[in-house]
């Protein structure tokens, strides 16, 4: 009975996996027992389904996934992809120099995550048949980054990916002690994930670490911040400001980039930044310099000439690779200089004196026609003499033609002016 069971096993797969060509031959042939592989692929990349078999002739080949969908075929010693499933177009081949010695490998190109599944190789010769299972599990794990940012009057470490898959594991350190966060922002698209993951900081001087890991690629980045002591700088001085990568995160053949960028009113200006791969070194601000023999010892300190008020901020060096972020503040208060401070000073002293002059000129020219028009009230026009000018008691009158009121004025005005010049000197 068993063995009227394993017979009819084996020439139903025969009829399945060959329909009415490339028919296994019937003949002295054994069955060996299916084995399971398991293989992981990378988004778009390139990989190759194992498979292998003992020599002999006649050889037919099927790959199927999930049993139903017919990926590749070969028998009669060359590709037969007529039932070809329309997904696998273009993207499949074999080792064809291979087959000969046992290889019926398929070689997979820019796998995507509907890729993953069970794919089963169908091998027959002349004396055998075999079959090989492999699961095939795709991962994604776009680099990661950490940015700092500023919201009103709070501030914020943001660890990103922007795709991963499967979902990571995300664990934050306060001075390398590991924190609680829950304000995880997960957002899916084709079955991959985007996560933020936001951490408020404001008002702490701690280090901060995030770490990010996905656990099907075997792939870890790590994350860390780093706020320096505020510095005081007076306007016309020049600030050094540190940055280097740590030993223990960046290893001397790795490639990274730096960025110096400077935070004002929530927005990041790029200073400057370098390439390791190139050594390509591209400066957007003029009085910003780097010392070439340190960066050859992978120091990255910055130094800033001439300082102006406007300097004041949050500068940060940014040193990213592949498997880590170092994130470096540094906040400069740029204050006046005393020169500056002092000329200040005495414009502020000035320019309110100034609009007290010019208000009490304008009133005391309208006190002295006023006066002017009580005078004539008083002495109506019968001759006597008038007095034609307004001055402050004990002054004199300035001595000028009698040409009327509008002159009288004139002169007062022009007295007036002399007086607060003098004030104000």
């Amino acid at each position: 009975m068993k063995a009227q069971t394993a017979l009819s096993f084996f020439l139903i797969l025969i009829t399945s996996l060959s329909g009415s060509q490339g028919i296994f031959p019937l003949a002295f042939f054994t069955y060996v027992p299916m084995n399971e592989q398991i293989v992981i692929g990378r988004l778009d990349e390139d990989i190759i389904l194992p498979s292998s078999f003992e020599r002999g002739s006649e050889v037919v080949i099927h790959w199927k996934y999930q049993d139903s969908y017919k990926v590749h075929s070969y028998y009669k010693g060359s590709d037969h992809l007529e039932s070809q499933d329309p997904r696998y177009a273009n993207r499949t081949s074999l080792f064809y120099n291979e087959i000969q010695n046992g290889n019926a490998s398929l070689f997979f190109r820019r796998v995507s995550l509907l890729d993953e599944g069970i794919y089963t190789c169908y091998v027959g010769t002349a004396i055998q048949v075999i079959t090989n299972k492999v699961v095939l599990k795709v991962g994604v794990f776009l680099t990661p980054v950490m940015k700092y940012e500023k919201r009103n009057t709070n501030s914020f470490l943001i660890c990103s990916v922007l795709s991963v898959y499967p979902r990571p594991i995300i664990t934050w350190k306060m001075d390398n002690t590991p924190i609680s966060e829950n304000n995880m922002e997960e957002t899916g698209s084709l079955d991959s994930f985007s996560i933020n993951s936001p951490l408020n900081i404001t008002g702490s001087n701690s280090s901060y670490e995030c770490t990010i890991e996905n656990s099907l690629l075997k792939q870890t980045w790590t994350g860390r911040w780093t706020m320096k002591d505020g510095l005081h700088k007076m306007q016309s001085e020049h600030v050094s400001l540190s940055c280097q990568p740590v030993n223990d995160y960046f290893s001397p053949n790795q490639d990274f980039k730096v960025t110096w960028s400077r935070m004002k009113s929530g927005t990041f200006s790029v200073l400057a930044y370098y390439l390791s791969s190139s050594q390509n070194t591209i400066i957007n601000e003029s009085r910003f310099s780097w010392n070439k023999e340190l960066i050859n010892q992978s120091d990255f300190s910055m130094n800033l000439m001439d300082l102006n008020l406007s300097d004041s901020g949050e500068y940060l060096c940014n040193i990213s690779s592949d498997e880590y972020t170092l994130l470096t503040i540094h906040t400069v208060h740029v204050e006046p200089s005393q020169e500056t401070a002092s000329h200040n000073k005495g414009l502020w002293i000035l320019v309110p004196s100034a609009i007290l002059a010019a208000f009490l000129l304008i009133w005391s020219v309208k006190c002295c026609r006023a006066q002017l028009e009580a005078r004539r009230s008083r002495h109506p026009a019968d001759g006597a003499q008038q007095e034609r000018c307004c001055v402050p008691p004990g002054e004199r009158c300035p001595s000028a033609p009698d040409n009327g009121e509008e002159n009288v004025v004139r002169h007062y005005f022009l007295y007036q002016t002399i007086y607060s010049i003098k004030m104000l000197l």
